[in-house]
């Protein structure tokens, strides 16, 4: 979730008066409550996009008693109904369009609907069960993450809806796909500004190993229970595929490695050598059982160290790589941290282009919802440039089919992967 973006029209705010006027309506038996817009709000909404913002609702004394996670039909100002909403008033982000149909029923024929057409799509693309099955607004199930890993899957349920009927959506996560095996992840950042707690269980089955996900002729572990977010990343499978198309009998460093994402996949189409850096020894411990489970362990070294520290160590070593890739945490997670993500983006560039071999690539991405890809690259080009190299951008990446994009809402368009060639 990123911060609220500038309202286009500022100063179309509903009255006090408006307020006691929605309070004041009554209600008939059985319906369900509603929230309305304030005037000249909705925007966004008109055009599309399925989130609804605390500002442009009129929160009078009956909307504010609306528990966490409650339905209610969402109103224009002219009290035409637009849509059935999950309501969260207390927070920014204030209520999210599950139907269109104000009269719609978030039941199990519902959940089975939407999670179907999901398995459909990934059933097209891949040969294999290992993908998002789930991709929140992309999928039309705001909140709601889905990874599978062959008979185990995960899920993330950061909307209050999503959360209270996880047993539900695993039920039938089960009988859509047959698997055997479901956890509940509930450690994300946004959980907590959902006002939900932090919870991690196994909704049934068993999961007592990393499980091994072959993508890109690479072999990867991951660990559903221990490891970051739902265990892997399986937004960059595209882009790991790009840059190994270049790695045949080159030397890459492969910078907050994780689990061996870019490093593995270039083992894996001829790379002579891998090296992966990254903090975290539990994910570089699992990028080596990859690499030995590949076969490839005499031609891979995991490195544990702040990044910023490896790529000055490095350089001072004089090492050369030639291709090296840094694809690092979100340094802009919201609008508030966008001047410093910036600055972190241009450091990486800076730190990194003096390690790339004359003719070799450079791969840099940001996975920052707050920062769209032509400041990106700006960063990107600017640091190359402050390295005292020159480069041209032969390839933009971005997540893969699996993550899709709610054309309505360019905050599901997130992760950047720009490859550039060094002179």
């Amino acid at each position: 979730m990123t911060d609220r973006p500038e309202d286009d029209d500022p100063s179309a705010d509903a009255t006090d008066a408006a307020g006691e006027d929605a309070s004041d309506d009554a209600a008939a038996p059985g319906a369900r409550p509603v929230l309305r817009l304030k005037p000249r709000q909705g925007k966004r909404l008109r055009a599309g996009a399925p989130w609804i913002w605390q500002d442009e609702l009129v929160l009078d004394r009956r909307a504010r008693k609306l528990a966490p996670g409650a339905l209610a039909e969402l109103q224009d100002a002219e009290r035409t109904p637009l849509g059935l909403v999950t309501a969260n008033v207390g927070a920014t982000l204030a209520a999210r369009m599950l139907d269109t149909d104000p009269a719609a029923e978030i039941d199990r024929a519902w959940l089975h609907k939407r999670l179907s057409a999901a398995h459909a799509l990934r059933d097209r693309i891949y040969d294999a069960p290992f993908y998002r099955l789930v991709h929140a607004e992309g999928d039309f199930l705001p909140g709601l993450i889905i990874d599978r890993f062959g008979a185990a899957a995960v899920i993330q349920p950061n909307a209050t809806w999503a959360n209270e009927r996880v047993e539900e959506i695993a039920d039938v996560l089960r009988e859509i796909t047959g698997v055997s095996a479901v956890l509940m992840n509930g450690a994300s950042r946004v959980r907590a500004i959902e006002g939900l707690p932090e919870e991690t269980r196994i909704l049934f089955g068993a999961i007592d190993a990393p499980i091994p996900v072959r993508m890109n002729g690479a072999i990867y572990m991951a660990d559903l229970l221990g490891g970051q977010k739902t265990g892997l990343f399986f937004d960059q499978r595209a882009n790991h595929a790009f840059v190994a198309g270049l790695a045949k009998g080159a030397r890459v460093l492969d910078m907050f490695s994780h689990v061996g994402g870019f490093a593995l996949a270039a083992l894996a189409h001829g790379a002579s050598e891998a090296f992966a850096v990254d903090g975290s020894a539990p994910a570089l411990a699992l990028a080596e059982a990859g690499a030995a489970a590949m076969g490839m362990q005499d031609r891979f070294t995991a490195r544990k160290s702040d990044a910023f520290d490896a790529l000055k160590i490095l350089r001072e070593e004089g090492e050369i790589f030639d291709i090296v890739v840094c694809d690092p945490p979100a340094f802009a997670p919201n609008k508030s941290a966008f001047q410093n993500g910036l600055r972190a983006y241009e450091k990486v560039a800076r730190f990194s282009a003096p390690l790339v071999a004359p003719g070799g690539f450079l791969t840099l991405c940001s996975c920052s919802h707050a920062v769209d890809a032509e400041t990106f690259h700006g960063a990107c080009a600017a640091g190359i440039r402050h390295a005292g190299r020159e480069a041209t951008l032969i390839h933009s990446g971005r997540a893969g089919p699996d993550h899709p994009v709610h054309v309505a809402l360019a905050e599901t368009s997130y992760l950047k992967a720009f490859t550039y060639r060094l002179t």
